[in-house]
């Protein structure tokens, strides 16, 4: 068994105040923002293979670390909800002194940014998610349903002491459960285990799961939207993503690229192609559209 890991601050952050909560970014460059927001299990540095080509393309790139994974400061409660993620997005753009930015989200983090462009479609210019093609588009099946039993598992009592377990084990079984095939080098997980080591931490990160509910929003977002998906994605399928337009009353691009769940780590250039080439095409301020 290894030792109990000890937590190792944090770096070149600052710290932005929005939404009521304190939170820790990685604030790069200068020009249009975009925001980055990172999945589970996972931190702020799962963009750091992307982010220094955003900004040499002449973007302001932020990478918040979502509220409650360290140093982000911790919700009150259990206030974890897709919701309050979503929400703290929108609040970033206004406490960044931006009025418009676009969002590019990962997993959890993908379904934040769908969440945002909801909550205040006149605030997002457009939308970029990788590996969720929209909550309401992944169809289950017993394949999918065992691939993400952790939905179940997260919620059990004991579910934070068995996840740290032998110095945070299970985030590698989480990786290679989702991104079969691909070779991961320990060093991948030191950012994961170092924040969930903060107090509190792993809690918080296992809270969404906890909060977990029915997807809450309803109606078609009209901002111009970039789904990316991986093509050895442990859990949602090819299916999955090309149902993502069904979403979307605008623009909406779907590419299958190499990868899994993590493709943007396992293979950074296309993902930074599909990106760039999103970023430079023409595009406005959505709106919400209403069925």
């Amino acid at each position: 068994m290894a030792p109990p890991r000890s937590h190792q601050p944090e770096t070149d952050v600052r710290v932005v105040h929005a939404n009521g909560l304190d939170h820790a970014v990685f604030d790069q460059g200068q020009g249009p923002l975009i925001l980055l927001q990172h999945g589970f299990p996972d931190t702020a540095h799962t963009w750091d293979l992307l982010v220094p080509d955003l900004v040499a393309a002449g973007y302001r790139v932020v990478c918040p670390f979502g509220r409650g994974i360290a140093p982000s400061a911790l919700a009150p409660g259990d206030a974890y909800r897709v919701q309050d993620l979503a929400a703290d997005l929108v609040a970033l753009i206004d406490a960044l002194g931006a009025s418009t930015a676009t969002l590019v989200g990962h997993d959890w983090g993908a379904a934040a940014v769908w969440g945002a462009a909801y909550l205040a479609p006149e605030k997002i210019e457009r939308v970029a998610v990788l590996a969720i093609p929209h909550p309401l588009a992944v169809k289950p099946t017993a394949a999918k349903i065992w691939g993400a039993r952790h939905f179940a598992t997260f919620k059990l009592p004991g579910a934070a002491r068995r996840f740290a377990a032998d110095d945070f084990a299970e985030v590698r079984a989480l990786y290679e459960r989702w991104s079969p095939g691909f070779d991961w080098p320990d060093s991948e997980f030191e950012a994961v285990k170092n924040a969930y080591a903060a107090p509190g931490c792993l809690d918080a990160a296992l809270g969404y799961y906890r909060r977990l509910g029915l997807w809450p929003f309803r109606g078609k977002v009209s901002m111009p939207v970039l789904v990316l998906g991986g093509q050895t994605d442990g859990v949602a399928t090819a299916a999955d993503f090309e149902r993502a337009p069904r979403f979307v009353d605008a623009d909406c691009t779907v590419k299958m690229l190499p990868g899994g769940h993590f493709l943007h780590r396992e293979h950074p250039e296309p993902v930074r192609d599909a990106l760039l080439d999103f970023l430079a095409r023409p595009g406005a301020s959505g709106r919400l559209s209403r069925p």
